[in-house]
């Protein structure tokens, strides 16, 4: 099995479990900060840690409930978000994503309410549909003009950037349109042509269990990545602007402009 299809097979086994628990009165685990885990987050990581461990046992896997596991030495490592979109979740919504990628390698993010998978081996990006044999390739596109803008805290980059700001940018409300689903499934949606661009604030996501393999789909598929402040995203990057195109990330960095940078 190919790491692209062990990271594929690992977000849909965790898919299965966030299904399969659906609609279900879950308990929570605090955090701290209004943030928390449920019972169902768990379940789905301990699935996909399952199937890494199975296929891949010398390698490191760090889950957002169970942090970093395995050989300290070792030189692979899995990122695992098992529930991305937890409130939404824990509130009745289907707006949810499975994460999993093997670090600078292949990704997965699964929706386990389409059946699809959304998986890149690193350099090309395709869609499972959940029927057999149905694979197709992502193809980035602007048409929708929808853009998901993640407002939740915290704001790193406030008050120099503030994304609450941009929705209410005269050339915004000419060109877009908002969307807000508090998930990174939105950046598999970016790949897709389901949305026109994704923006959120943040620090490095390069290496987060919750950004990663979006990023990997994304870059993949072809759509411009880059942070709020126009640099590359990696060390000392800040957050995502993502867009299925060059014109679109242009533009909505001139309405971000100078304010998101730090020289």
């Amino acid at each position: 099995m190919t790491d692209t299809e062990v990271a594929a097979a690992a977000a849909l086994a965790g898919a299965e479990v966030v299904r399969a628990r659906y609609g279900r009165l879950h308990s929570r685990i605090d955090k701290g900060a209004g943030d928390f885990a449920t019972d169902a987050d768990l379940a789905a990581e301990e699935a996909i840690l399952d199937v890494i461990r199975t296929a891949r046992p010398g390698d490191a896997v760090h889950g957002e409930e169970g942090g970093r596991q395995g050989a300290a030495d070792a030189e692979r490592e899995w990122l695992v978000d098992p529930l991305c979109g937890t409130l939404n979740y824990a509130t009745g919504s289907q707006l949810v994503a499975v994460n999993v990628v093997l670090r600078n390698g292949p990704a997965a993010v699964a929706d386990p309410f389409s059946g699809e998978v959304f998986l890149t081996d690193g350099e090309t990006a395709r869609v499972r549909t959940g029927v057999p044999g149905d694979e197709r390739p992502l193809t980035p596109t602007a048409d929708t003009r929808l853009v998901d803008v993640n407002l939740d805290p915290p704001f790193p980059s406030a008050p120099g950037f503030r994304a609450v700001d941009l929705l209410a940018h005269p050339g915004f409300v000419e060109n877009f349109r908002p969307r807000v689903v508090s998930t990174t499934l939105a950046l598999a949606w970016v790949a897709a042509g389901r949305r026109a661009a994704y923006v959120t604030d943040g620090g490095d996501l390069s290496g987060s269990v919750h950004f990663a393999a979006g990023i990997a789909l994304c870059r993949a598929a072809g759509c411009v990545v880059t942070g709020v402040d126009g640099g590359p995203v990696g060390p000392g990057g800040r957050g995502l602007v993502v867009a299925a195109d060059a014109g679109t990330h242009e533009l909505l960095m001139s309405m971000i402009g100078g304010r998101g940078r730090t020289g």
